[in-house]
């Protein structure tokens, strides 16, 4: 039996919001001019609503640009800036991993703040956060789950699909022996080498952009079957750049990104040059749906009743990669890009075994030795490295002529270096603090710690709320039924249902159960901890 729990009433009226998101891909739409993208669907849309031309990624690498995405909040603030954290690789057994990142304790997983508000979330299906996502994050996640299984047909939904097809990965040979694209009608890019086998893995790359439309294709069709387009806000977007000398770095060919979105009061055919970072993305969807932002999050809501001004910048950073360190931070503008290297006496080039499996980048390895590279295409091998970088990213798009020794954009270098010592400032740049250490500071004496377990606590005339019921009782009726977790900052997630796998609500109130009995199971989890033992709990609520 079940009682009264929390109302969705407030939320009938809130929007359906749809992401869709390109893994690993820059904007190789024909909608933002690319030459050889065969994208119709992408295009198609665009044109029914507004299209960023100056999106950037907070990284140029999916776990830590992912947890910005996620949280709303910089990696480098919450611990999440070291590219991965939960893998462990047997050639460097000295690194700190396999850990789960631990956010300071007011940080959240944006959708819960959706959850908290009525929506049905879910996430088809990746994550990748720097942490295991709590139990709390989302209604349903897997590579199955879609907005069609949300219980209530009425419920606004908020879900995501990953389109994973266009990993960089997806241009290795083996993932892709028979690319729809004709590699002779491709032309690389000014920084990498022009040889058949980097055309062959732009071929493949754009096959796979091309799947990845037929799928977006798909899920829009889908909308319209189930009468949601109207009131569905639906945003497509990427985490990060996929080629080398892109991937992994604060180049725009790393962090430069499609956003694209259509919604019930959008105008169709928008191009809109505002900055935008894909932090911003979690705060713009509480906009959307008529919720408060949170103060601590860092990202700005770029549409909604929470809108803000436009951005002046953006902001990015690259700190260890699989088993090598780094420390670089920049900053861009509408036209520049500034980027400070604090280990100039490391070279571009460290060892990432996973970037070397790239065809590209062992072309790039071939050449070198060969001394077959021209001066754009050597730039990853320049040693020392420079201590600053600064880009004309107008008249140098693909950023290859370093400015930063020009005198005559002097006072332009002087106010990206202040903007960006005032990000470091506000943001609070973790990687000041060597791994090792941050992770003893998470996990005293090596071990991870565990959330409380949750504790119900009645409150009606027969127990005012003062003791807690561990295994439930009997009480006149109603009663209101409060979930208690010690641990600070922990979530909570109950259920009434006794089968296997449950459908786990977010605990936001106390459950009003009137007269019936009730088997509570609830469970806690903080970011960053394990998960509490499961409680449950009998409760008897008998007629007053």
């Amino acid at each position: 039996m079940r009682g009264r729990l929390p109302s969705r009433s407030r939320a009938k009226s809130r929007p359906n919001i749809l992401w869709i998101s390109f893994e690993d891909t820059g904007p190789y739409y024909g909608c933002y001019g690319d030459p050889v993208a065969r994208t119709p669907n992408v295009d198609r849309f665009a044109a029914q609503g507004c299209r960023w031309t100056n999106c950037f990624s907070t990284s140029g690498v999916c776990a830590p640009a992912r947890s910005a995405i996620i949280t709303g909040m910089y990696a480098i603030s919450i611990g999440t800036h070291h590219m991965r954290t939960t893998h462990a690789d047997p050639a460097v057994p000295e690194l700190p991993t396999p850990y789960s990142a631990v956010p300071p304790h007011y940080v959240k997983c944006f959708t819960e703040y959706l959850r908290a508000a009525g929506y049905y979330c879910t996430n088809n299906f990746k994550t990748d956060y720097q942490f295991e996502p709590p139990l709390t994050a989302w209604d349903d996640q897997g590579d199955a789950v879609h907005w069609r299984n949300r219980p209530d047909p009425d419920q606004p939904f908020f879900a995501v699909f990953n389109l994973m097809r266009s990993h960089e990965s997806g241009m290795w040979p083996e993932k892709c022996p028979s690319p729809e694209f004709d590699p002779d009608g491709i032309e690389p890019p000014p920084h990498l080498p022009d040889t058949p086998v980097v055309r062959e893995a732009l071929a493949r790359m754009y096959t796979h952009i091309a799947h990845n439309d037929r799928e977006f294709g798909t899920l829009l069709e889908q909308l319209e079957e189930d009468g949601l387009a109207g009131s569905t806000y639906v945003f497509n977007w990427s985490d990060h750049g996929p080629l080398p000398r892109g991937k992994r770095w604060p180049y725009d060919a790393g962090i430069h990104v499609p956003l694209i979105a259509r919604g019930p009061d959008m105008e169709g055919g928008r191009v809109s040059e505002d900055l935008v970072s894909t932090i911003d993305l979690g705060p713009t969807m509480l906009s959307l749906a008529g919720v408060e932002i949170p103060h601590h999050i860092q990202g700005r809501a770029f549409l909604g009743e929470h809108a803000q001004p436009s951005r002046n910048y953006v902001y990015a950073s690259r700190d260890r990669h699989d088993v090598s360190y780094d420390m670089v931070r920049a900053v861009r503008d509408s036209r520049y890009k500034y980027i400070r290297n604090y280990r100039p006496d490391l070279p571009y080039l460290s060892w990432i075994p996973y970037r070397n499996r790239h065809p590209i980048m062992q072309e790039i390895w071939r050449l070198h030795l060969e001394d077959g590279l021209d001066e754009a295409q050597s730039a990853l091998f320049r040693y020392p490295r420079p201590v600053e970088e600064f880009y004309d990213t107008v008249a140098d798009p693909h950023e290859v002529h370093n400015l930063a020794d020009d005198p005559r954009i002097r006072a332009d270098l002087e106010r990206m270096r202040k903007a960006l010592d005032t990000w470091l400032e506000e943001a609070g740049d973790m990687g000041r603090i060597p791994e090792s250490e941050m992770v003893r500071n998470w996990y005293p004496e090596g071990r991870q710690p565990e959330t409380a377990p949750v504790v119900c606590v009645p409150i009606c005339a027969e127990s005012p709320g003062i003791e807690p019921a561990l295994e439930g009782g009997s009480y006149e009726g109603p009663i209101l039924l409060q979930l208690h977790c010690a641990t600070q900052g922990a979530s909570i997630a109950y259920t009434l249902e006794a089968r296997d796998d449950p459908h786990w609500l977010l605990y936001t109130e106390p459950l009003r159960l009137e007269t019936g009995e009730y088997r509570v199971r609830a469970r806690a989890v903080r970011i960053g901890y394990k998960e509490s033992p499961e409680i449950r709990a009998r409760f008897v609520v008998r007629e007053a």
